[in-house]
């Protein structure tokens, strides 16, 4: 754990993975809702780092902070989102041939997994899903599409997601929902918040 100040009242603290800093995320989520912990303004968790923001004394916080043990995630902990797919995806071939099985086995395969959200970035309610097991790891397009429709549902290196928007990407597309990520006139705006576990569920397209 590396600790680092960020302005007068917040703090970046570096993990050595990316398991641990959820790890980190978790465990600051729980002592804040026991009230073990100073009040602050947000919990920003990234790939290797959760940033610490509105801290009356970060550098006295800094020094508790190293002292603490981390436990590892605990799998169940987290709400749980269920997003229903059709498997329509124009990359839906080539993924289940990187995965050798048949592209009918895909949704079988990825529905089987308890996903969960890492950290959000890229686009407003757009979640960073691990969980996948090492051998389903997949290489990005090696040319991006300069449109990818919103809802459509990716996959590129260790992680999934499921865009909110139409934008570029160069991920692997195997299907698309019609779940809506991200809606300012909701609230919370985002359907996947940090810490939130995911489950695809298959639905049979009829349109």
């Amino acid at each position: 754990m590396r600790v680092l100040p960020m302005g007068a009242h917040a703090l970046l603290v570096e993990m050595p993975d990316l398991a641990r800093a959820q790890a980190l995320h978790a465990e600051l989520r729980r002592r804040r809702a026991a009230g073990q912990m100073p009040s602050v303004r947000a919990l920003v968790p990234a790939a290797r780092t959760v940033l610490i923001d509105g801290l009356d004394a970060p550098q006295a916080f800094a020094a508790t902070l190293r002292t603490w043990h981390i436990p590892p995630l605990v799998a169940d902990e987290g709400p749980l989102v269920e997003i229903p797919v059709r498997y329509d995806g124009p990359d839906l071939a080539d993924v289940a041939a990187l995965w050798e099985m048949p592209a009918e086995r895909v949704p079988e395969v990825l529905g089987g997994l308890e996903l969960r959200v890492a950290f959000c970035g890229f686009a407003p309610g757009f979640g960073y899903l691990t969980g996948l097991p090492t051998a389903l790891h997949l290489p990005r397009r090696s040319s991006p599409r300069t449109a990818v429709p919103a809802g459509s549902v990716a996959l590129a290196g260790e992680y999934a997601g499921v865009y909110p928007r139409s934008s570029p990407g160069g991920w692997q597309l195997v299907g698309s929902t019609d779940a809506t990520l991200w809606d300012p006139r909701r609230e919370p705006a985002a359907l996947l918040a940090p810490g939130t576990r995911v489950r695809f569920t298959e639905e049979t397209r009829t349109r």
